[in-house]
């Protein structure tokens, strides 16, 4: 590996901190998107419960917000329940804008190295093929070997850009889907909230 560093000159830093940068992020965002941590269970029917035996306290409210980002949805609702209808949707879509913001933490900078990672290759590239017409200028073209070395640094930063920058894309993409998913299914719970409080529907098992 390190010979492999070496050998693809000092481009290979920035991209060996993308590496690391991705794999970091693909392991925070995996840990935290785990949809038990961000949709628990039945959340909306054991809310309904508690509005039903009038257990509803602050304290209890903030135990929830507190619990996952869709909790923190539903307290938005339930702090404004004794208004109307539209004040308590509202509040959800308040809360759920800066939920989402906060589910889509690092995808920006993971589709950023995505798109950086395989321009450092490219660059190395480039430089590594300078360096050899820089040789067949001084030397001609009757030494392989030292036109081997840059031809070498030309092709492992490419290769080290891609391999960086393929998973990032696909991690992101993977990521981002997921935000996008549970943002529906949040909202789909936070409008039955909305109804049951205001005794629309009765509460459903939730899927």
């Amino acid at each position: 590996m390190l010979e492999l560093m070496y050998a693809g000159g000092w481009l290979m830093v920035p991209i060996l901190a993308c590496s690391i940068m991705v794999t970091g992020i693909v392991g925070e965002r995996a840990y935290t998107l785990r949809r038990r941590r961000v949709m628990p269970a039945n959340l909306v029917k054991r809310i309904w419960r508690l509005h039903l035996e009038r257990a509803l306290t602050e304290e209890r409210i903030e135990e929830i917000r507190r619990g996952s980002p869709l909790g923190r949805m539903l307290a938005a609702g339930l702090i404004n329940c004794d208004h109307s209808r539209e004040v308590m949707k509202e509040a959800i879509n308040d809360s759920g804008r800066h939920v989402v913001a906060e589910l889509e933490r690092f995808l920006n900078t993971l589709g950023t190295i995505a798109s950086v990672a395989p321009l450092l290759g490219l660059l190395g590239t480039v430089l590594g093929m300078i360096d050899v017409f820089g040789v067949i200028m001084e030397a001609g073209v009757g030494n392989p070997g030292v036109l081997a070395g840059g031809i070498s640094k030309a092709l492992i930063t490419t290769a080290a850009g891609l391999s960086v920058a393929i998973p990032a894309l696909l991690f992101h993409r993977f990521f981002d889907n997921r935000v996008s998913q549970f943002a529906i299914e949040m909202e789909q719970q936070a409008l039955q909230l909305v109804e049951v409080i205001k005794g629309e529907r009765e509460a459903a098992e939730e899927p």
